[in-house]
């Protein structure tokens, strides 16, 4: 391995955990109704825990409402329970063979409560950005113990690293931010 592609291998890591992080902020709901908001709840179908949206076809009605359509009857009471399960504060009804989610209007405490969520997320996303250039400094160190890089160049090559690293918990930051700004939003 060059030094090149310990470069472009942090990188592209580094960018994953972004997009992850991106991904799980999405997840977290600011008030207004989206599909993807049931993404992450897990539901026990045949033994197994999927996803909702596997078992489900999931709608937004209005602003405010989900609808769930199981697509077979009996996963009614499981996905029903799913939801009010997770973590979302969520308590969905049962109308026959359909599954109506209203979204209740955030309250202040939730609204802190999301924000140390979001918190929490932004900083798994730093420590996941850190462990790559954790890992990028040992790939470093091995090659200038295996005698293909001098000294010199793991310096600077760490140094870009580092400045890698600067910049992508930056952006984690900023988006930390934005979010937060987004709940508490009324």
């Amino acid at each position: 391995m060059s030094v090149s592609e310990v470069k472009k291998s942090a990188e592209s890591r580094m960018n994953k955990s972004l997009e992850s992080l991106k991904t799980n902020l999405a997840k977290i709901r600011t008030g207004r109704a989206h599909a993807g908001i049931l993404d992450h709840v897990q539901v026990e179908y045949y033994g197994s825990p999927v996803p909702v949206g596997q078992v489900a076809n999931v709608n937004v009605l209005d602003a405010r409402t989900l609808n769930v359509q199981p697509y077979e009857k009996n996963m009614v009471g499981p996905i029903e329970r799913a939801i009010r399960d997770s973590d979302l504060g969520l308590n969905p009804m049962s109308m026959g063979e359909t599954i109506r989610v209203p979204m209740p209007p955030l309250t202040e405490e939730r609204r802190r409560d999301l924000t140390k969520v979001v918190r929490s997320e932004g900083e798994e996303a730093k420590v996941a950005v850190r462990n790559v250039r954790r890992d990028c400094n040992d790939a470093l160190k091995k090659l200038v113990k295996d005698k293909e890089i001098s000294e010199d160049d793991e310096r600077r090559t760490q140094d870009d690293v580092q400045k890698l690293t600067d910049r992508h918990v930056a952006d984690v930051d900023k988006l930390v931010s934005q979010k937060e700004a987004e709940i508490m939003t009324v």
